[in-house]
Parts: structure tokens; sequence; C-alpha cells
């Protein structure tokens, strides 16, 4: 669990040269649905091999409002094509249930780039062949599911989400919809006979859905361009020194988790290495958002403190228990290390929301234990108030806690989401090295800045030529 460097500054070296591998060629077919809708629609540059039966099942139940408890949401409104099969708000987790008035615990991840992921492994030998065995694949944020169908079928049925009473409701439901005579086809004339079988079969049509079509792993982005060294594709001077950040082990280090090199099963870069890390991410409630109608919170943590989210050890997976031969197990608090690929589009970060922008996700990397008082609550502190002595009119205010306190009061909850008991599965990788409180944080402003333009490379559908959003601009030199 503790990784090597080698894969990084491997990394490190090739953007010093200003060239990566080229990845495949991924421009044989795609197709996509217009974000905000639940139609699909077909890019004109990308060509989409056709669907088989199943995945054209797929398609339909993908998009179909009628395959939730409320009827009013599909598996894109979560999932939304316009923001690479992810969440199109910033809530930390989305309405759902019967009524639509539920909110889950998780924040949703994406659905692209998921077709090289393996089951979970307690021991998966990592991708890059030279750490050592750890935990890592699976779906979702703990693992649980350990495939496309796998993952399907959890949302379906899950109360606070789709709220389907049971398999047979989906299946009464297909039955009905005016793509049953297309279910038919795809799965045989009895397809409806047998509930249990049929129900499978709605998962896999919206396996094969997912992994048929190319819009789930368009490999299009600016940073695909680049490897291919196809015109267009140039990264600015900006660009390539976040990519430099990104990969150095001194400073981003985000390689050490979040890169896997093309070639690997046939793939381009994944920008994860399905990994599990611990990293203390703030609790997600009342201290960590402000009051209002607009909170994203996780409601569930406020009406329980002494709830909480272990990851690998549940609460919503149960074959890994709290401990381990009389020992704090060493599972708890681990999280899947995502792909990277389209974080730029993100509003919601880490497994429980709590953060709301990409700079923020990367500050909080980089001043966790440098600056721990702006992302954990500060117990018995004296507030300031501008005028006050030791007010600080040039306080950070990109951190959860912008409150200013004075010096020698109060204490600093970290890590106030994982049980003391688990802190030594607190991963000490760089950035998050576990420096002193006070201590210069790895990465300088230059760095943020320049990780930032490195990481919006990876958002796909890049059309060189475009005029510049400001985003890009600023990312030039």
């Amino acid at each position: 669990m503790r990784k090597r460097f080698l894969a990084a500054t491997g990394l490190l070296a090739m953007a010093a040269a200003a060239g990566l591998a080229a990845g495949a060629d991924h421009a044989e077919s795609g197709a996509s649905a217009s974000a905000g809708t639940d139609a699909p629609w077909h890019n004109p540059v990308i060509r989409q091999k056709p669907l088989s039966l199943a995945a054209q099942v797929g398609q339909k139940l993908f998009f179909d409002r009628a395959m939730s408890g409320s009827r009013k949401i599909s598996c894109a409104t979560c999932h939304d094509p316009g923001f690479a099969y992810g969440p199109p708000n910033n809530l930390a987790a989305q309405l759902g249930g019967a009524a639509l008035t539920r909110r889950g615990v998780r924040a949703v991840p994406s659905l692209r780039y998921k077709d090289k992921t393996p089951p979970y492994s307690d021991l998966l030998d990592n991708p890059d062949a030279i750490s050592v065995p750890g935990p890592g694949g699976g779906f979702d944020w703990d693992g649980r599911a350990a495939s496309h169908a796998d993952q399907a079928r959890g949302p379906l049925l899950d109360p606070v989400e789709m709220a389907n009473a049971s398999a047979a409701q989906v299946v009464a439901k297909v039955k009905a919809a005016d793509y049953a005579p297309l279910f038919r086809q795809a799965f045989g004339d009895h397809a409806f006979d047998d509930t249990g079988a049929a129900f499978r079969d709605v998962t896999a049509a919206l396996q094969a859905f997912q992994l048929e079509d190319i819009s789930f792993r368009p490999y299009n982005s600016k940073f695909d361009m680049y490897t291919s060294n196809k015109k267009g594709g140039q990264l600015t001077v900006a660009e390539l020194r976040g990519l430099k950040v990104f990969a150095d082990p001194n400073t981003g280090n985000c390689a050490s988790c979040h890169y896997q090199g093309a070639g690997f099963r046939g793939s381009s870069a994944l920008f994860t290495d399905f990994s599990y890390e611990a990293i203390g991410v703030p609790r997600n409630d009342l201290h960590a958002t402000a009051p209002g109608p607009n909170r994203n919170d996780i409601p569930a943590n406020d009406k329980d403190v002494r709830r909480f989210d272990v990851g690998l050890c549940g609460p919503q997976r149960t074959d890994h228990t709290l401990e381990e031969d009389g020992k704090p197990s060493r599972f708890c608090g681990m999280f899947k290390a995502p792909t990277l690929r389209n974080v730029a589009l993100r509003q919601a970060f880490f497994h429980n929301g709590v953060i709301h922008s990409l700079e923020q996700a990367i500050r909080f990397y980089n001043t966790r234990d440098t600056n721990p008082e702006l992302w954990y609550p500060t117990v018995g502190g004296k507030a300031l108030k501008p005028g006050d002595p030791g007010y600080d009119p040039d306080y950070p205010t990109y951190g959860l806690i912008t409150v200013q306190y004075a010096k020698g009061t109060g204490r600093v909850e970290k890590y106030n989401d994982l049980p003391r008991q688990y802190w030594a599965n607190i991963d000490t990788q760089m950035p998050l090295d576990g420096r002193a409180a006070g201590s210069k944080p790895p990465m300088s402003e230059q760095d943020v800045h320049d990780l930032i333009c490195f990481l919006n490379t990876l958002t796909d559908d890049y059309r060189p030529g475009a005029a510049p959003s400001p985003a890009q601009r600023a990312c030039v030199d």
C-alpha cells in the first residue's frame, strides 16, 4: 500500500522530454448524449460501430426515467453524458428515492474509462509491475461491485437512489416499455418468463451498452492528441510544467496512484492504478459546509455524529470487519483512487463530495498537513474578527474553514471522519507526507496553477482551433 516512485519518475522523464509514448488509436467509434437531457445524440466526428442488440437495450434502459421508483430520474440523470457520465451539479450526494426526496451518502463517480477495471482483490497486482500487491480494483468507491452489471444492480434497487422495490418491479417496467420487443429480440422470446433471469439480462444490457459505446471511453482529450502526436495537440508551457508536477514524486506525486501508462491491456493512459488509499478526507457535515438552502452536506452525518464511512470496511461493504486478529483492520478508511480523466468537469470531489472544485482538491492535498485548520474544525478556539489582534486580512479562503482563531487557542480535529484507531492506515506519500503544521507546503503557487492546467488537458472532446476558454488562456505560459 506504500507506493514506489519508479513509475512516476519514468513518467517525469518522458515529460521532461516532452514526448510520452503514443496511445492506441481510439478513433474508430463513438456516441454520446446531450447534457441535461435523457435522449442520445451521435457525435459527427467519431464513428460509432453498430451496437449489439443487448447494448441497444442497455442504451434504452440508461435513459429511461420510468426505471426509477419516482419515474423522474434515469441512470443518465446522475451519470450525465454531458459531464463525462458524472453528476451535472455540485451536490455531495444526489437526490433519489420514491419521492425524489432522499439523499445518498456518497458522491456519484463518473462511468467513463471503467472498461479495464478488474474485480476487487485485497492483493491485486499493481499494473505498474513494481509496487507490491495491495487492495485494488472493483466498482464503486469501495470496490464492492465486480463488474458493470453488478454495479448497475445497486442503484436500481437502492431505496435512496432509483428505489425500485424489487427486481420483479424492474422487470415489469421493462416488459411494459416500448422497447420490450427489442429486449425479447436480444434475450429470447421467453426472456420475461423467469424474473430472476430477466433482471440479470437487464443489468447485462446496461453493461453491454457501457462496454460497446465508445462515448464511455473516447480518448479524445488534448492529452490524447499530445501523446498521439496529433496536430493541434501541443501542450502549452504551463501544461507541460503541470505534467512534471503531476509526475514529480517530490511535489504533486499524482502519478503514484493516478497514472496507468499507455499500452496496458490495449488501453491508453487510464489515470488510475485501481488502488485504494486512506487520506483523511474531512467529514462532510455542518462543520464542512455553510448553512442554508444550498448546503451540499450528507444529512446522515448530521443525524448521527457516530456514523463513519470507512470505505473497504463498510458500512456498504460487509466482507471486511472493523477488526482483524484483535487489531483494527488495515483496510478501514480506504477508498478507490478514481480516474483523473475529466476531473476538471467535476463539482464534488472524494467519496463524500466535501470538496467542490479542482483547485480546492489540489490545495487540500498540498496543505492538509501544513495548514490543517483550513480543512478540519477547531474546537475551543477563540474566533477572530477583522481588526482583532492577530487577525490576518490575507488569510487563505480556499479551504473548508475560513474562520481564523487566535494562536494558542483551540484544537484542530484532524482526520475528523476516521476513528482514531484507524489513523495508522493513512497513507504518507507526498504531498500528504505528514509534515509538521506551519511548515512549507510541497507545491508552490506556480505548481498548483500548472497542475490545474495539465489536469484540464484530460477533458474529453477537445477541439483544436476552438476559441480558448478563460481557463485555457490562463495556461499559455
